[in-house]
Parts: structure tokens; sequence; C-alpha cells
């Protein structure tokens, strides 16, 4: 996962509006009108909060007839909290090691 694939996954984990529609979705799919049922606003507003989720990969849509069923990406969602693992431990990758040599200690630390 790139900097920027998390980044833009981060930014749509940033409202809580968005976050609530994805601990919905965490028990099932789901269609709009049952999403909107626990919101207080319209539609084209779900649609947009629906929009910044499936653009960063966290959920999907399947069409049922008329209706839009969504439901979390589990791969995606998977990669996001690895990676978010990743990012707040130390590992031997880390991105400020130097790589050029055996030395395991990170360049700002070696003092």
């Amino acid at each position: 996962m790139t900097y920027e694939n998390y980044a833009q996954i981060a930014k749509a984990l940033s409202d809580p509006k968005r976050v609530k529609i994805l601990d919905m979705l965490s028990c099932g799919s789901m269609c709009a009108c049952d999403i909107l049922e626990h919101f207080d606003f319209t539609q084209p507003t779900l649609s947009h909060h629906i929009k910044a989720l499936t653009q960063a990969g966290l959920v999907t849509v399947r069409k049922e007839g008329t209706w839009n069923h969504y439901s979390i990406s589990q791969d995606t969602a998977s990669q996001f909290l690895k990676q978010t693992e990743h990012y707040l431990t130390h590992t031997e990758d880390c991105v400020c090691r130097d790589t050029t040599t055996d030395d395991k200690t990170c360049k700002s630390c070696a003092g």
C-alpha cells in the first residue's frame, strides 16, 4: 500500500459519520435506505459519504435491481490495518534505516 493510498483511506475515515457507516457495515451488507435510518441527513449527503468510502476502497457496492447494497471491502480494510501497525511500530524495514549498510540503527538515532 502506497503512502497515497493510505492517506486517502485515512482521509475517508476522518469524518465520524463515515466511521459510523463502516461500523454499521461491519454487521453485514446494507442498502442506503437502511443506513439512512440511523442518520439525520439526506440521501445525497449519504451518497457523498459513500462515494468517499468507495473511492478509498473501503466500501464495495453491489447492485441488486434498483437497490445498491454496500459492504466493507475486507481486503482493503485488512491491508489498512496491517499498514497502520507497520507505521506505528518499530520494524526492520523502517523507512529511516540505512539500507546501504548492515547497521540496524535509524540514521537519526545513530547520534
